[in-house]
């Protein structure tokens, strides 16, 4: 799959500062121009905000963080870039502009992609030398969160390009969504311009404040879209009969006059101090940076959630997740070995999310085995046995594992897991791990386990090939130096 190898930002604001973040997570190299004297500062916060949302997202290796680098002009920050990103303010001029600029700078091969979220790519491309490298690629916010980017032509945009924008998506974790025919706002702003329209009729006639309007969402529909959209949910609706029953039972109540969807409400200053004034009631307080932090991890309980949908398969955006984290685990993340083998090697880096607590606010107890068996497979990702060596049909399998709960973990806390070989044999092998707060190096938990080496298309115990077998005895005669860890050996309920 063709990757993106360089990108440059134009513009570092909310959704510029998204992008950068997107690609940086990604391992890709980032120049940057954003004239505003803050924009180094808005652009690390941005960035700060996507690498605690990714450290409670995934467990799976990323790659080493790009380059950021911010330039002093747009010329410089385009000229070596196989992605360009355009997220300046929403005013055709300015952009028209900017994106003729681009044009004039970027190499020839480039791919040039608009941020807009309403502006024809036609109008956009206008005076460009080279249109057909220009398309829309719309993201919605949080970029570094949410996957979804709609892809949109226009009249002079090559169907050469629309590919290749497309096929570079995937590998930094996003869904491209090619947008057929181009129209104003495209289709997920036209959606949500109907719903924003008639919630301002409904906070306008005092039918509910903006806080019951929210309620109404989250707590209902809103759920049901974040993972099967609208048609699908209707589908279902219909029963048995499935959606032509309910259209049949409920498009003729779309002749009735429940809406204002084609009445514009008037946003006087009456109107703006009556949202403004309930919606700071609403926020009860919090900042915009603690909204959003909160934001981020509500997303990420979502996508980890979706993750484990249609049986461990994953079902919408849980399985555009499943599929990259599977990318990354076959790239190993640049996985090599630690620096001093002779140590217990510090294989698990992580924080605890919110998936992950229970209703104390403190880890449960399965993710615990989560971060043990992930220890498990970073070791043994060391050794050789990765993703590409389970699909030829060998592993090791964990057969016995022993936890002991010497603290507890809680939401947001970032911690770490190491592991010492205790033995090895053809078959057998043999861990110590244990998880500790990695601000206090307090031990948090450990864990015993005995994986056993497995042809698992004949379902039965094999010796390891000499070159894992190698790798695993080099490190395991390495720890025979190291003293017996406090509480290896030890059985449930033992007496300290």
């Amino acid at each position: 799959m063709t990757k993106i190898s360089k990108a440059a930002c134009i513009g570092g604001g909310v959704i510029g500062g998204g992008w950068i973040a997107r690609f940086l997570l990604a391992g890709i190299d980032v120049d940057v121009f954003d004239p505003h004297p803050e924009a180094g500062r808005i652009v690390g916060e941005v960035i700060a905000n996507a690498e605690k949302a990714y450290a409670m997202l995934t467990g799976a290796p990323l790659p080493p963080r790009g380059r950021l680098r911010f330039c002093q002009t747009l010329v410089e920050a385009v000229t070596d870039a196989d992605w360009i990103q355009e997220s300046v303010p929403e005013r055709l001029e300015l952009k028209r502009g900017v994106l003729t600029e681009i044009d004039a700078a970027a190499r020839l091969d480039a791919l040039i992609g608009s941020s807009t979220s309403g502006l024809l790519p036609t109008d956009l491309q206008r005076d460009m030398k080279h249109p057909e490298r220009l398309f829309v690629a719309h993201p919605y916010n949080p970029v570094y969160l949410l996957p979804l980017v709609e892809i949109v032509g226009g009249e002079k945009t090559s169907a050469a390009t629309i590919r290749a924008a497309m096929e570079r998506l995937p590998p930094i974790g996003m869904k491209g969504v090619h947008i057929a025919k181009e129209i104003e706002a495209f289709v997920g702003d036209r959606l949500l311009e109907a719903l924003w329209r008639e919630a301002l009729w409904l906070i306008h006639d005092d039918i509910c404040t903006v806080e019951t309007l929210d309620d109404v969402i989250r707590y209902s529909f809103g759920l049901r879209w974040a993972q099967m959209g609208l048609f699908q949910t209707y589908r279902i609706a219909g029963g048995e009969a499935g959606m032509r029953h309910f259209l049949a039972q409920f498009g003729p109540c779309l002749a009735w006059p429940w809406t204002k969807l084609t009445d514009v409400v008037d946003l006087d200053e009456a109107l703006i101090e009556k949202i403004g004034r309930q919606s700071d009631e609403q926020a009860a307080g919090l900042s915009i940076r603690q909204l959003e932090r909160i934001r981020d991890e509500n997303l990420v309980g979502i996508l980890q959630a979706l993750k484990g949908g249609d049986g461990g398969k994953g079902w919408g955006a849980g399985k555009l997740l499943k599929d990259f984290e599977q990318s990354l685990w076959a790239q190993g993340g640049g996985e090599t070995m630690p620096a001093d083998p002779s140590k217990p090697l510090r294989l698990v880096e992580t924080k605890v999310s919110p998936a992950w607590v229970d209703y104390n606010g403190h880890m449960t107890e399965h993710r615990y085995l989560q971060v043990f068996g992930d220890t498990s497979d970073a070791l043994l990702r060391l050794v050789g046995v990765d993703l590409a060596y389970v699909e030829a049909g060998h592993s090791y399998y964990t057969v016995e594992s022993h936890i002991r709960h010497l603290g507890e973990a809680k939401l947001g806390q970032a911690i770490h897991s190491a592991c010492q070989i205790l033995d090895v044999d053809e078959k057998r092998l043999h861990v110590f791990h244990t998880l500790r707060d990695t601000a206090t190096g307090e031990l948090i938990a450990t864990a015993e386990q005995m994986l056993l080496h497995v042809d698992s298309k004949a379902g039965k115990a094999m010796a390891a090939p000499a070159g894992v077998l190698d790798r695993v005895k080099a490190i395991a005669a390495s720890h025979a130096e190291l003293a017996l860890p406090e509480g290896a050996g030890r059985h449930v309920g033992q007496r300290r």
